[in-house]
């Protein structure tokens, strides 16, 4: 059985990077799939994003409405079956629950209330660490799976420092009640934990004194705590396993991370004799893990970013998935899907359709679309024919009564183009010419007799003159405009371009590589929030590596700038 834990950082992306939510999981070859970070809302769900052929999904989404955290966090949890409704494969969970407190719908106690071992903590709390969509736990019968996603703590920020401990002390009081009822427990995701100096780059002097390292020490066997760390246990002294990279400083050219992603594990072994020295969890059904750096954005063979420029765009998560693959799991009972599967959502289970009917409906509806395009197009070719008819007419009768189309024509023919133009009446009746068009009253019988019109020539002459004038000045005031607007988009240009050739003399050159460096602003709050910044350009390594940042570091004024 493998199990395989990912920091998507966000779900749509690595969907539209596989292009389709299968063939992401796929890609795995798991049989269960735990994701971090989908940053989906509940209402965001759709059957693209949560369901895929073979798998059954389990979502936990983000509920809280603090700034900053809408459609943040989030974890899904996907397990690979054969058949979804009744099965005996142990992939399949017997249960399933959003959160960890028990206070959300569908935990696994089926009343609504927290858990047994929580009653030290208040409701607010409880459901503080549960809003925010960090927590999937299926019961898979022989162990029960916990997909987490732990909060992330700025070293200045007292409250998501409190908020990240209280975390962390319910979800060990959860585990430690489960261990008394003699379950055994896999603990998978991004922890945001760096847990000894081998999993950080740049462990300093303090990095020991970390009350979260010491929390995450405490719980393993080697501090007399339940858990295994499966990755140490198998590999205790490799040096630069990491998995996440910071986005911002092209970090992964160099490896240049932190090992964050965990897979844990505690409990007995599912042997019946269990006073057998050495027999555990781990030792007996954990065969390996490792971390599957082939999903890493910077692969070995890359053109080195800060040679190619920011713009290079790097596919993927900033994490790589961990897998690990476990031994002698037999299968359990025939059981039917739980009730969080994504299938039972109702705007899911409405709205789920086959490829088929999907393609067929965009089929029907470009079909449709292209029907009533054709169709104005038609409508439109009639008017234009009906007008060209109406036209070849005017020209016919003005022929027939031998008036120069000069004299008359023009006259008839914008009274048909007009937008208001109506039928000749046949009574004989007048018809009044727009005032633009013509400076007389000509009688519509005139047009269809057999005498010349009396027509002021000298008149219509006149008029074209004052046309042809007014013409002409329209397009002299619209050629100035044109030229006005021409040269003021000049004069910007040159002017943006001197500005960005003051900037590029303002840039210092680094002293480690005397090349130039990259403008940054702070945005953290703070007295220097909103000031700008000169760094290095290349990429964060270690000290000790020469191709990597050197450090330089340069204020751009000498005076913060405050919003």
């Amino acid at each position: 059985m493998k199990i395989v834990t990912y920091n998507v950082n966000g779900l749509r992306s690595r969907i539209s990077q596989f292009g389709s939510l299968h063939k992401l999981l796929t890609s795995f070859d798991a049989d269960i799939i735990c994701l971090q970070e989908t940053k989906l809302r509940r209402q965001e769900l759709t059957a693209d994003l949560a369901m895929a052929d073979g798998y059954e999904s389990y979502y936990s989404c983000t509920r809280t409405v603090d700034k900053g955290r809408t459609g943040y966090a989030g974890v899904a949890t996907f397990c690979r079956v054969k058949s979804a409704f009744s099965s005996h494969e142990v992939a399949l969970p017997i249960a399933a629950e959003e959160g960890f407190t028990g206070l959300l719908e569908n935990s696994l106690n089926g009343k609504g209330e927290a858990h047994e071992g929580l009653g030290d903590f208040t409701k607010d709390d409880l459901l503080k660490v549960d809003n925010e969509g960090r927590c999937v736990v299926t019961d898979h019968g022989h162990f029960v799976l916990f997909n987490l996603y732990g909060p992330r703590a700025e070293c200045d920020d007292a409250q998501r420092i409190q908020f990240k401990l209280t975390f962390y002390k319910i979800l060990q009081k959860r585990w430690e009640s489960l261990l008394l009822q003699g379950r055994r427990i896999i603990v998978v995701g991004d922890l945001n934990i760096a847990p000894t100096a081998l999993d950080r780059c740049d462990a300093g002097p303090d990095f020991e004194k970390n009350e979260f390292r010491r929390w995450f020490r405490s719980i393993l066997v080697e501090c007399r705590g339940p858990f295994n760390d499966v990755f140490r246990t198998k590999h205790p002294d490799r040096k630069e396993a990491f998995t996440c990279w910071p986005q911002n400083t092209g970090a992964e050219e160099f490896n240049y991370g932190s090992r964050i992603d965990h897979i844990l594990c505690a409990g007995s072994c599912l042997h019946q004799e269990h006073d057998l020295q050495g027999h555990s969890f781990m030792n007996c059904h954990v065969m390996e893990c490792d971390i599957l750096t082939q999903y890493r954005r910077w692969k070995p063979g890359n053109t080195l970013r800060w040679k190619g420029g920011r713009s290079i765009k790097l596919e993927g998560s900033d994490h790589a998935p961990v897998l690990t693959r476990l031994l002698g799991i037999p299968d359990i009972a025939h059981h039917s899907t739980p009730t969080l599967s994504a299938r039972y959502i109702p705007m899911i289970r409405g709205l789920q359709q086959t490829l088929v009917s999907v393609l067929m409906k965009r089929q029907v509806a470009e079909q449709s679309k292209s029907f009533e395009m054709s169709g104005s197009i038609s409508d439109e070719n009639i008017r234009i024919e009906m007008g060209n008819e109406r036209v070849k007419r005017s020209f016919e009768n003005c022929s027939t009564s031998g008036v120069s189309h000069v004299e008359s024509c023009p006259s008839n023919l914008e009274s048909e183009g007009s937008e208001h133009s109506q039928s000749a009446p046949s009574n004989g009746t007048k018809k009044k010419a727009r005032k633009n068009q013509c400076q007389e009253d000509i009688p519509q019988s005139d047009y269809h007799s057999s005498d010349t019109p009396v027509v002021d020539v000298q008149s219509s002459s006149s008029q074209q003159d004052e046309l042809n004038s007014s013409a002409s000045t329209q397009d002299r005031c619209e050629l100035n405009s044109c030229s006005l607007e021409k040269e003021k988009t000049n004069v910007a240009l040159l002017e943006w371009r001197r500005i960005q050739q003051v900037m590029q003399n303002s840039i210092p050159l680094c002293k480690g590589h005397s090349e130039p460096c990259v403008a940054r602003v702070v945005k953290k709050q703070g007295p220097n929030f909103g000031r700008r910044f000169y760094v290095c350009a290349r990429a964060e390594g270690p000290a000790s590596n020469s191709e990597a940042n050197c450090g330089y570091f340069k204020w751009a004024d000498s005076k913060s700038r405050h919003k």
